[in-house]
């Protein structure tokens, strides 16, 4: 199945190929009463708008733009009328001083010049433009100018030139980002190339060209011709009269004689190639008819040349008179009269353009003279304020080394205060402690010291209850001996109740003392797995105690809400503990001072029974995050809570409320330094007269 459908497709293919092929070899026959009838120009619409707006037109400039691009349009099919009116345009613009407007049209000129074969007069036109346009910077008329020359060289075959110009022209184009008169430049250069056989360089400008959609509708016919020259060339004749095809369809919806004059000359080439004589004939007339009506000299010197070779033996006379129009055609164009003319307008523009360069050298050389003089002058100025700033710099140094050897010293001093700071922070919070623990251990002391003396009495009496069996034991009454010895053994057996109570709080007592000592020596920094539950039941209660010590009158409520499912984390317990007992601490003290303010107002209020009795309460409390795998404890006070103009200052080192002397503003401070340690969050949630809540978390490692 497959295999068929790739048959019936080749098949349609070869098909249609071989149709185009039809269409040029019988249309000869289709035509042949028409051969001999005159091609009459056929002036587009567009030249009808224009005219039309030429007789309307009231300013010059108006009036002048209207006329070149009338002769612009003429210039495909009727050369005469071209040139009446760009000669018109020239003059216009030469009257009113119009001097970009007179670049343009001598530009616009030259082509109606060259396609007639006055290749030196249109030279000397382009060279005046070219003149014009560098010396006012026209870029886009110095870009034209270098294509219509490049043109004209090709023309002259004189193919090295062409590109040169051509590429300036192009490179001139890129940079404006003038792409469609950068296509019209590479469909030049895919010309060139064609005629110089190099079908590579000729195929990879026109494909650069065939990209540009705005100016494919201009370039078309000449894009499909030379892509036929260049199959025509590799022997691919089906592929060229296809593309041929193409282009002439294109050139007469254009009215475009001239093209039309190139593509019927390279059909009949293939023709001719082909073997097939009366075709051949038959399109190298019709090239030679559109180059002789559009006065294309080059058509009718190469459509002559095809005619006089194809009627050859058979018809001499016929082939004799070609013959002689080409001659005379080319002896027109390349005569010794022309190409000397051209030559010394070749000369003199080489001249010009030397003349140029040298001023440019010169312009340039000046410049680096002055560039030089003015770099010398930079040079001593800069030497005198580097000198001067030299001096001003060693003096600044002098006084810099002064300054920051005061500043070292005031550094020190700081640090050291900061040490002693730090210090009396920590000896603080461990005096707080130590309160707390001398509460804490008292009572394991006062159960040891009084099962000591309670065990010496129960000593004393198993000694009596000892003797006194003895002694009934001596009299024979054995039954009151052994009464004292059981007597003796119960109390034996109270001691050893006493001893574990003595044991049980002696060790309770130890655990309390070696906390302290855990708290108040340096933190080893090692990160250890612990228990935060039991952190915060250890240092509420030593907070509270604390604060009991030092202030009998103090009295808070506190409860924990420890979440009893919260897991173990890794962290230096000591540092945690200051944190823990830092923050304790102010939330009791915040209560407190609340309840004092709330005292002094209800003994200051007439109507005490109406008013709300104050509870100071802290609550301390644990919870796990599963989602984040953080561990957060939530300290909170319903004191009085912090204003908002100092809520953003409470961490910050110094930072205190408290009055002199009672507070070194570093406990939220380190803190907070610590918990970061921990690559943890601390932050504070408070309304005022509502309380405080201390958040800060820690992630489960």
């Amino acid at each position: 199945m497959m295999k068929h459908y790739l048959k019936t497709l080749m098949t349609v293919l070869l098909l249609k190929r071989y149709l185009h092929i039809a269409f040029f070899i019988f249309l000869p026959a289709f035509c042949i009463s028409q051969e001999k009838q005159s091609i009459d120009p056929v002036e587009t619409k567009e030249i009808d708008s224009l005219k039309q707006q030429l007789i309307l037109a009231k300013n010059d400039s108006g009036r002048l733009f209207i006329m070149e691009r009338i002769g612009f349009n003429y210039e495909a099919l009727n050369i005469d009328s071209s040139m009446k009116y760009t000669l018109a345009a020239l003059a216009y613009a030469r009257k009113h001083g119009y001097v970009l407007a007179e670049a343009r049209v001598m530009a616009s000129l030259s082509f109606a010049l060259r396609q007639q074969g006055k290749f030196a007069e249109a030279m000397d036109l382009l060279f005046k433009s070219l003149k014009i346009a560098q010396e006012n910077n026209f870029t886009y008329d110095i870009a034209r100018a270098y294509r219509r020359l490049g043109v004209i060289y090709s023309d002259l075959e004189n193919f090295p030139k062409a590109v040169a110009y051509l590429l300036e022209a192009a490179d001139i184009d890129k940079k404006s980002s003038n792409n469609r008169t950068a296509a019209i430049d590479h469909v030049f250069l895919g010309e060139a190339y064609d005629r110089m056989n190099k079908l590579d360089s000729a195929a990879l400008h026109i494909d650069i060209a065939f990209k540009e959609k705005d100016a494919f509708d201009l370039l078309a016919p000449d894009i499909y011709n030379i892509r036929g020259n260049i199959q025509a060339k590799k022997k691919n004749y089906m592929q060229a009269l296809s593309l041929y095809e193409e282009g002439i369809n294109l050139a007469q919806k254009n009215n475009d004689l001239v093209v039309s004059s190139k593509i019927y000359a390279g059909i009949s080439v293939v023709f001719s190639k082909t073997n097939k004589r009366d075709s051949a004939i038959f399109y190298a007339l019709k090239a030679f008819e559109y180059g002789k009506k559009v006065s294309y000299k080059k058509g009718i010197i190469l459509a002559g040349n095809l005619l006089s070779e194809l009627y050859g033996s058979l018809q001499p006379k016929e082939a004799l008179t070609y013959y002689k129009i080409a001659a005379t055609t080319k002896d027109s164009l390349f005569g010794v009269n022309n190409i000397q003319t051209i030559q010394d307008l070749v000369a003199r523009e080489e001249a010009r353009q030397k003349e140029l360069e040298d001023a440019q050298v010169s312009y340039r050389n000046k410049l680096k003279l002055y560039g030089l003089i003015a770099g010398l002058v930079v040079l001593v100025v800069i030497t005198f304020i580097l000198y001067r700033n030299n001096r001003h710099k060693q003096k600044a140094n002098v006084l810099l080394q002064q300054q920051k050897e005061k500043i070292e010293a005031t550094l020190n001093e700081l640090k050291s205060t900061q040490a002693q700071l730090i210090q009396s922070e920590k000896m603080a919070s461990l005096g707080e402690l130590t309160a707390g623990i001398a509460h804490e251990i008292q009572n394991p002391l006062n159960f040891v010291n009084n099962f000591s003396e309670l065990n010496g009495e129960l000593v004393k009496e198993i000694k009596q209850e000892l003797a006194i069996g003895k002694e009934q034991l001596a009299k024979g009454n054995t039954q009151s001996a052994i009464s004292s010895w059981q007597q003796a053994g119960e109390i034996i057996n109270d001691i050893e109740s006493n001893s574990e109570k003595i044991n049980h709080h002696g060790k309770r007592a130890e655990s309390i003392v070696k906390g302290m000592l855990e708290h108040s020596r340096k933190s080893s920094g090692i990160k250890e797995p612990t228990d935060i539950n039991k952190l915060c039941d250890e240092f509420v209660r030593l907070s509270y105690h604390g604060l009991r010590a030092k202030d009998p009158k103090f009295n808070c409520d506190y409860k924990l809400e420890l979440d009893p499912n919260l897991p173990m984390v890794n962290m230096v317990s000591q540092d945690i503990g200051r944190v823990l007992l830092n923050i304790i601490n102010n939330a009791f003290q915040a209560c407190a001072e609340r309840h004092r303010s709330a005292c002094l107002q209800q003994s200051e209020s007439l109507k005490v029974e109406s008013q709300e009795v104050y509870k100071p309460l802290v609550t301390v409390s644990s919870k796990f995050v599963a989602s984040s795998r953080l561990c957060e404890i939530i300290i909170s006070d319903n004191g009085p809570g912090i204003p908002p103009h100092i809520k953003d200052k409470i961490f910050q080192p110094f930072f205190t409320t408290k009055p002199t002397g009672q507070g070194t503003g570093l406990g939220l401070s380190l803190a907070y330094d610590i918990v970061k340690a921990h690559g943890g969050e601390i932050k504070v949630v408070s309304n005022e007269n509502e309380g405080t809540d201390f958040i800060f978390q820690l992630p489960n490692e």
